[in-house]
């Protein structure tokens, strides 16, 4: 059975499976140097105490992973986040990537942030129809705002509500305190539902 959880360090040499080769050969991360394994432990390790980091593993395998972080660093934008989610070249269309947002978007809920907003290397159809059936809607485009292998790409912005707006929002709860509370362990396998798995 598939499992959704938290990433930890041990998950780096998968995560790094999958995203090196995305680096490597493609536009869709304006990266230009695949990380390795230390790279992607230290990057779990600064994201977790206050984002999530989630994978999806089927039989020891490391089949996709999503993670949220800082939108911008003035104070006024604590309460949205951006998100990514990359998916194993052997696991593709099978909803995990509904699944792993899925229960990324509760948790983030849960800690009390409001607007997700997730950036795209243009065209992608396949990652804005999976932005955009997760609930994702477009909101704008920077054009010609990266170069990579030979050529100027622009990149698509999309929006998401994680809950409804309020007036004086307290500030966000750190991974840990959300941890804590017995309502945990519904939110991080909140996307099972969407997987479809081969057993």
């Amino acid at each position: 059975m598939p499992e959704l959880r938290l990433a930890t360090r041990s998950d780096a040499a998968g995560i790094a499976e999958i995203y090196g080769p995305i680096v490597a050969s493609t536009p869709i991360s304006f990266e230009t140097e695949p990380p390795g394994e230390r790279e992607m432990e230290h990057r779990i390790e600064e994201t977790l105490p206050a984002y999530p980091w989630l994978v999806c593993e089927h039989r020891g395998r490391i089949a996709g992973y999503a993670y949220a972080g800082r939108h911008r660093h003035r104070a006024a934008y604590q309460w949205s986040v951006e998100t990514s989610v990359y998916i194993h070249a052997d696991f593709r269309r099978r909803g995990i990537g509904r699944g792993l947002y899925a229960s990324l978007f509760q948790i983030l809920a849960a800690q009390g942030y409001f607007s997700a907003f997730a950036g795209m290397t243009l065209p992608n159809p396949g990652s804005a129809g999976l932005h955009e059936a997760a609930g994702f809607q477009p909101v704008g485009v920077y054009r010609h705002v990266g170069y990579k292998l030979g050529v100027w790409y622009d990149v698509g912005w999309w929006h998401r509500e994680l809950q409804p707006l309020m007036a004086e929002p307290p500030a966000p709860r750190s991974l840990p305190d959300l941890r804590a509370e017995p309502s945990w362990q519904q939110l991080v396998t909140a996307g099972l539902p969407f997987l479809r798995m081969e057993d």
